[in-house]
């Protein structure tokens, strides 16, 4: 079996506001909870009208305040915007309250666009110094040393696991530089998901937290009880990546009966090439297509998005992504590939 987990940019829909997407988000991962999900992450988005995690350590808390045993985290924290200490204060505070239960994901991106950017407060080059703030976070999550000035309270010894988020083969170089899992967001930009991965394995150097590679992409899925169900849902992310490529980022669309005449062909070709990696339909569906996936890839873990403006259908896609994931088998030469050290 495949373990399977769910990525929630916590969507405001048209007609609602933030307060009611972080109360739909904590019905969704009670559920998630319920039908197995591995774990549950939000990402970090900045001056978006119809994304709600903006504030992404105090939604991780809300979440896993309401829930017992599924893992939450961040998918990701951007972390150029932020100094590694406080990164690990807020990481350090969530895991002395939800101890065992924490992940943090890591992204090189601003998360937002350079006028937002300037609003952080973040240096243009601040990306630069990834693999340097990656190391002091493991520094600062690790037992105090003998002299050390700065610490994590919370956060020394705790060894929050961390994870490293990409969209190119550069992710995947600091990912296996550090012998962290590693999560490829195909489920926007999934040009470089083959490299990616290829790349990531051939360089993986073991570490402490992690014996041998362990691969992540993110995808879409949206299943419903037919496939013409599904396709009509997922109107509602296509008109979203259609809004993306007009300059538009605003609050999540209802569903519409037909796509085609919400976009024009630039914007189809845009939109559908970023959603490449969006698997839509049936149960019987979706498995096919999940099962040639899970072969293309090898993945070890599946993160998936599945942005549904209707609550009730977005449930019910992912009750039957999980009865899905049971079924789910890993690449057949995976099964023989040496197992992580520590439980991700």
């Amino acid at each position: 079996m495949i373990p399977i987990s769910i990525l929630d940019l916590v969507p405001v829909r048209l007609g609602d506001t933030p307060t009611d997407a972080l109360r739909n988000a904590l019905d969704l991962i009670r559920h998630a909870e319920d039908w197995g999900y591995r774990r549950y992450w939000v990402a970090e988005h900045h001056n978006m009208a119809g994304i709600a995690s903006s504030a992404t350590s105090v939604v991780i808390g809300y979440l896993a305040g309401g829930t017992k045993t599924i893992r939450v985290g961040s998918g990701g924290i951007m972390l150029p915007n932020h100094s590694p200490l406080v990164i690990a204060e807020q990481f350090g505070t969530l895991e002395s309250l939800y101890p065992g239960r924490i992940d943090l994901g890591l992204g090189r991106a601003p998360g937002t666009d350079q006028v937002t950017m300037r609003a952080l407060r973040v240096h243009p080059q601040a990306a630069e110094h990834f693999p340097d703030d990656i190391q002091a976070l493991r520094m600062l999550f690790g037992p105090v040393q003998e002299g050390q000035q700065i610490r994590a309270v919370p956060g020394a010894g705790l060894n929050v696991p961390l994870w490293i988020l990409g969209s190119s083969t550069y992710g995947a170089q600091v990912a296996a530089h550090f012998g962290l899992p590693y999560a490829f967001a195909s489920h926007f930009a999934p040009t470089d998901l083959d490299a990616a991965i290829q790349t990531y394995r051939q360089l993986f150097r073991p570490s402490a937290q992690l014996a041998a590679p362990y691969v992540m992409p993110c995808i879409n899925v949206i299943c419903a009880d037919t496939d013409a169900q599904a396709k009509r849902l997922f109107t509602s992310l296509q008109m979203r990546f259609a809004d993306m490529a007009r300059g538009r980022r605003g609050l999540l669309s209802p569903a519409i009966d037909d796509i085609e005449t919400y976009w024009s062909p630039a914007e189809k070709a845009q939109a559908m090439g970023m959603l490449e990696c969006a698997f839509v339909g049936s149960p019987e569906t979706v498995h096919r297509l999940l099962t040639g996936f899970i072969e293309r890839t090898g993945a070890t873990e599946l993160m998936v998005g599945g942005t549904v403006f209707d609550h009730s259908a977005r449930l019910r896609s992912y009750e039957l992504l999980a009865d899905i994931g049971r079924a789910l088998e890993p690449k057949r030469d995976a099964a023989a590939q040496p197992q992580p050290a520590l439980a991700v």
